[in-house]
């Protein structure tokens, strides 16, 4: 369904994704106010449109400026965009609801599960904001450094109604950027958050030096697992074949723009997680995504011996050899085990 976009919308932090996003809102719209807490970051946005630390070549339109303020931001936006990391989603959502109208549209990019609660990351923001049904969450194949330079790539919007799908395509969508809707939130958010588990995965084995073959299992195993989880939840087992499941898998598993499979890949040769982020600047939503992934499949008693894997690893230290072996120890089942709900 089309929809026409708004005049003016707010883009929560300015990483490299919420960068990129302010560029793409800034085609549709009048204004683009994003709001950042490091004052370097709004400096340069405001002073030179570009963005010192993410996406430094990309240069934003001028209907774009940022600020330190988080009420100026979002205050008369018509519709709001939170690229926060989900690790952190929760937080910014409290700081935003005292400035947050009950009807304002809201756009979840975040990928990940919130551990203490289990809530995908839509329902988070439903949880602090309020009014679920003016929350919808975006997911794909989306490497922001693509994206910056107007190379073709989709997306999907999941949402409770298909006007607030039109909306968020009016918002961001493009010859360049198209953008799908679905009814699944469950689903995409659940893609989008396991599929970064899987990613490093693909990382620590390249790390090992284990193969393409090997890489091809991983990731088929791996959406066969996203999908186990997806469906316990409650989700339609198709999401997972889309832009939100397959589609961002492919991405995330093998691009050396994937900040889960480069980590991967670092944590296979003995970078910890702190190094990493500390060297690079970005946040790795799938180690967060390991534990919590981890923690919902024992709740759900789905099988997700992948998911597990990782958490060991990253978690309990457990051998990287020692966890291959036992993976590929493994009696293997029918492909798609897990997929039939008992009746009553």
């Amino acid at each position: 369904m089309a929809g026409s976009a708004p005049k003016r919308v707010a883009v929560v932090n300015l990483g490299s994704w919420g960068t990129a996003v302010a560029g793409l809102c800034a085609r549709n719209v009048d204004e683009v106010v994003a709001w950042d807490f490091l004052e370097d970051v709004v400096d340069g946005v405001n002073a030179t449109h570009r963005n010192p630390r993410y996406a430094t070549g990309y240069e934003l339109p001028a209907n774009v400026r940022a600020t330190s303020s988080i009420e100026g931001a979002v205050a008369g936006a018509e519709a709001i965009l939170i690229a926060t990391p989900s690790a952190y989603l929760r937080g910014t959502c409290e700081r935003l609801r005292p400035f947050v109208a009950p009807s304002t549209p809201l756009l979840v990019l975040a990928k990940g599960i919130e551990r203490e609660t289990g809530l995908l990351v839509h329902q988070v923001a439903s949880d602090a904001l309020g009014n679920d049904r003016r929350v919808a969450i975006l997911s794909g194949p989306n490497h922001s450094e693509e994206v910056v330079k107007g190379l073709p790539a989709a997306a999907v919007v999941g949402a409770a109604d298909d006007d607030l799908v039109g909306l968020f395509r009016a918002v961001l969508g493009g010859p360049h950027f198209r953008i799908y809707g679905s009814r699944d939130r469950v689903g995409v958010a659940t893609c989008g958050a396991v599929k970064n588990v899987v990613a490093l995965a693909c990382g620590i084995a390249s790390g090992m030096g284990l193969g393409d073959n090997t890489l091809a299992v991983l990731m088929t195993r791996g959406l066969a697992e996203m999908t186990r989880i997806a469906y316990a939840l409650g989700a339609d087992p198709i999401t997972c074949m889309g832009l939100a499941g397959m589609g961002d898998l492919v991405a995330t598993c093998t691009s050396p723009h994937s900040r889960n499979r480069t980590f991967g890949r670092a944590f296979a040769a003995g970078e910890g997680l702190a190094d990493y982020e500390g060297r690079t600047g970005m946040v790795v939503e799938g180690y967060r995504a390991a534990a919590s992934a981890h923690d919902l499949a024992l709740r759900l008693g789905v099988d997700a011996p992948l998911v597990n894997s990782v958490y060991r690893a990253l978690y309990e230290d457990a051998p990287l050899d020692g966890e291959v072996a036992g993976l590929l120890s493994r009696e293997p089942r029918t492909e798609f085990y897990g997929l039939n709900r008992p009746e009553g």
